[in-house]
């Protein structure tokens, strides 16, 4: 398969795990009331972490100790980030949580330009930037202080950013689906782990809402099980700066999942964030060449004797 065929179905992948995720804010809406979050970090990174098992059972004949330490590695990242962003959300809005958990955009580019010692493309920064900016349209209200909610959210972003930088390195040389298995499974056992010191005895009455346990089985075998398989797969075949942005789409999904199926408004500033998250995705894909080249060849043409 040629690498551009690559690419683009891995850009797809990534799209699709993003809405995925969106769709997620309308399945689990208030529910947490019922399951509380650690406990549904647990539940749903087990549900995952089982499914993949059995799917992918014969395969795990290939797993070796130096993917089963970076899927754990991955795994501790992956949780601390969802535990943070847990916490967070109990002081601050779920709007400026969504928001400033999407800040990873941003720092994907430049943990990656401190550790490597090269600057991102400056195409690639400002698509980040832009996206920073939508999701901002899209997520914040009038509230624009700053509470120890909001630290733990960015904090938790940067979990989310070193996460999405250890797929793209150890993808390389490394089984994809075999470091998704692990590290769902880490998370899994970190939250049965800590649940209990955060969220007290195990809610068994809650399992027996229909409406929690449709939004437990969604989490676990859509948004965890599909969605981090997706990116795990995926990302081998995109740059982890411009995966960051792909992914951050799950926010545009939330809203247009939200206003489809909850009909909540959705307000000319939105829209205009929508929008905006459009345009980074096609300035960092194809750095609106489309547009660029045709002029060039006008130009070149014209200022020919």
């Amino acid at each position: 398969m040629e690498k551009k065929t690559q690419s683009f179905l891995a850009s797809c992948g990534m799209l699709v795990t993003a809405m995925i995720w969106g769709f997620a804010f309308v399945v689990v809406k208030d529910i947490v009331s019922v399951i509380p979050p650690v406990y549904m970090i647990a539940f749903r990174f087990t549900i995952a972490g089982a499914g993949l098992i059995i799917v992918f059972f014969n395969r795990l004949k290939k797993l070796t100790l130096s993917v089963f330490i970076h899927g754990c590695f991955i795994g501790v990242f992956l949780f601390l980030a969802y535990l943070v962003q847990t916490i967070g959300i109990q002081y601050t809005t779920a709007g400026k949580n969504a928001f400033l958990t999407t800040i990873y955009v941003v720092l994907v580019p430049l943990i990656l330009w401190l550790l490597t010692r090269r600057p991102p493309e400056k195409h690639i920064l400002v698509a980040a930037l832009i996206t920073i900016v939508g999701i901002g349209l899209l997520s914040l209200q009038d509230d624009l202080s700053i509470n120890k909610g909001d630290i733990l959210t960015i904090i938790c972003s940067f979990g989310f950013a070193i996460q999405i930088i250890l797929i793209a390195k150890y993808t390389v040389t490394e089984d994809a689906v075999l470091l998704a298995i692990v590290q769902i499974v880490a998370t899994a056992v970190l939250g049965w782990i800590t649940a209990p010191f955060f969220d007290g005895p195990v809610p068994l009455a809650g399992l027996t809402n229909k409406t929690a346990l449709f939004s437990v089985f969604y989490l676990g075998i859509f948004s965890t099980l599909i969605g981090f398989l997706l990116q795990n797969v995926c990302q081998k075949y995109t740059p982890p700066s411009i995966a960051a942005i792909f992914l951050s789409f799950e926010s545009v999904f939330g809203v247009v999942f939200s206003f489809i199926f909850l009909h909540e408004v959705l307000t000319l500033r939105m829209t205009i964030g929508c929008i905006l998250l459009l345009l980074a995705i096609l300035l960092a894909e194809t750095k609106f060449s489309f547009i660029v080249k045709p002029f060039r060849k006008k130009f070149s043409s014209c200022s020919k004797p």
